[in-house]
C-alpha cells in the first residue's frame, strides 16, 4: 500500500514540477494586506489557511517553489536513489540541488533560504525570502542527502557555508541550562525545535568536514532543550525569558524535537545517556497522547480535530526512524501511513491538507502537505 501511495503521489508532483500554493501564501495576493497594518495581515493569513475553498486565483495568488518544501523533496529524492540506484531519482535530485544553489536568500554570511511569501502575525513581519533557521535547516538536510551520493564538492561547500549564517547572523540567548538560537536574525525568542534544527546545521558543517569544531555549540543547544522536557516527556513549543512562560503547543513539534536529537546524536557520535533517555520518554509521550491506536494524530494536545496532514507525515517520519527505541514504532508508523492514505489521499495522488469531524480542506499544499508525505513515505520505506 505504501509504496503504491508513494508512486501515486511522486506521479502528482512531477507533474506539478514541484510548484504549488501553501497555507500561508496569502499574502502573495495583489491585494496589498499590509497596507491596514500587521493584524490585519495576520488575520488574513489565518483565514485563509482555515477556509477549505481555495480562492487563491481569484485573489492573484500564484502557485510557486518554495524553497523549505524543494530541500524536503532533495532529500527524498537522494534516499529514494541511495536505495535503488534508479539514475532517474538522481537526475530529479541533481535538478532540486541546482536549483537551491541558485536561489538561496542573498545578504547574509553564508548560504541561507526562507519562504517564498511574507508572513505577518500581530507583532512582526517578515518579507518573502527572509531566511530562517528551520528553513535553512531543512535545505541543508536535503542537501546533505545529497552529498553522500554525489560527493559534490559544492554541496560540502554549502553546507559549510550555511554554518556560518547561524553563527554570525542568527541570535544566540545564554541561559544557565544552555544556550538557544533564535528563529530569524529579527528574532530573540527561544522556540525548541528551531534551536535544535540551527544546531544540525553546525553539526552537518562538522560532519562533512570531519572536525568537532562545533560540538560544544551543540551540546549546550542540546542541554538546553533537555531542560524543558516535562516530566511526563513532553516539550512545550517555546520560552519567553522576560515574563519567564512558556507556549503550551504540543502537536508536530514534538516529532520535530525527538528526530533533531536523534540526528545529532548521530552526527557528532553524542554516547550522552542523557539524550537517548530523553528521547525514550519523548517518543512514550508522542505515541500514547498525540496518537490514537488506529494510527489517526490530535491536532494540538488535548484537541482531536482537526486531523493535520503535517501531524500525520511527521508521526511517519518520526516513529520510522527512531524504531531502535521500540520495537513497535516501525509497525505504528505503518499503520500511521495506512490511515492516512486510506482518508487522506486523493485520486490523483496528493494528499489533503486536514480532515475535520465533517468536513476535509481538500486544496493541495505542496510544501506543507505533498513534499512531507514524499519524505515521510520514503522514510517508511527505506527503513522497513
Amino acid at each position: 500500500m505504501q509504496s503504491k501511495a508513494l508512486k501515486k503521489l511522486l506521479n502528482y508532483i512531477e507533474k506539478e514540477n514541484y510548484i504549488g500554493w501553501d497555507p500561508y501564501d496569502t499574502l502573495n495576493s495583489f491585494i496589498k494586506f499590509n497596507y491596514f497594518g500587521m493584524f490585519f495581515s495576520a488575520l488574513a493569513i489565518q483565514f485563509q489557511k482555515r477556509n477549505p475553498i481555495n480562492i487563491r486565483p481569484l485573489l492573484g495568488i500564484k502557485k510557486g517553489y518554495n524553497p523549505k518544501g524543494m530541500g524536503l523533496l532533495l532529500k527524498a529524492y537522494s534516499i529514494l536513489y541511495s536505495k535503488t540506484r534508479d539514475k532517474a531519482y538522481l537526475e530529479r535530485a541533481t535538478y532540486l540541488f541546482n536549483w537551491l544553489k541558485n536561489n538561496y536568500s542573498k545578504g547574509y554570511s553564508g548560504y541561507a533560504w526562507g519562504y517564498n511569501f511574507d508572513w505577518a502575525s500581530p507583532g512582526s513581519y517578515l518579507k518573502a525570502y527572509t531566511p530562517s533557521v528551520v528553513v535553512t535547516s531543512f535545505v541543508t538536510d536535503g542537501i546533505f542527502e545529497y552529498y553522500k551520493i554525489t560527493n559534490d564538492s559544492s554541496a560540502r561547500e554549502i553546507l559549510q557555508s550555511a554554518a556560518s549564517y547561524v553563527l554570525n547572523d542568527i541570535p544566540c540567548t545564554e541561559f544557565s541550562e544552555g544556550i538557544c538560537f533564535s528563529y530569524t536574525h529579527l528574532s530573540k525568542g527561544a522556540c525548541y525545535n528551531a534551536s535544535l534544527l540551527a544546531a544540525e546545521i553546525l553539526a552537518r558543517a562538522d560532519f562533512v568536514n570531519k572536525t568537532s569544531k562545533h560540538t560544544a555549540t551543540i551540546n549546550r543547544a542540546i542541554d538546553f532543550v533537555l531542560s524543558k522536557q516535562k516530566e511526563d516527556g513532553a516539550w512545550w513549543y517555546s520560552y519567553d525569558s522576560v515574563t519567564n512562560t512558556e507556549r503550551k503547543q504540543i502537536d508536530f513539534h514534538q516529532g520535530f524535537v525527538l528526530v533533531s536529537l536523534n540526528n545529532l546524536i548521530q552526527l557528532t557520535d553524542n554516547p550522552d545517556v542523557k539524550v537517548k533517555q530523553a528521547i525514550k520518554k519523548g517518543l512514550e509521550f508522542y505515541r500514547t497522547n498525540q496518537f490514537f491506536d488506529n494510527g489517526q494524530s490530535l491536532w494540538r494536545i488535548p484537541h482531536r480535530w482537526p486531523t493535520e496532514i503535517h501531524n500525520q507525515s511527521q508521526g511517519i517520519i518520526t516513529f520510522s526512524k527512531l524504531k531502535e527505541y521500540n520495537p513497535e514504532y516501525y509497525n505504528f508508523a505503518k499503520t500511521v501511513a495506512n490511515w492516512t492514505i486510506e482518508n487522506m489521499q486523493s485520486s490523483q495522488g496528493y494528499f489533503y491538507y486536514r480532515k475535520n469531524r465533517l468536513l476535509t480542506n481538500k486544496i493541495s499544499y505542496m510544501r506543507w502537505s505533498q513534499a512531507w508525505m514524499m519524505l515521510a513515505l520514503t522514510e517508511l520505506i527505506v527503513n522497513e
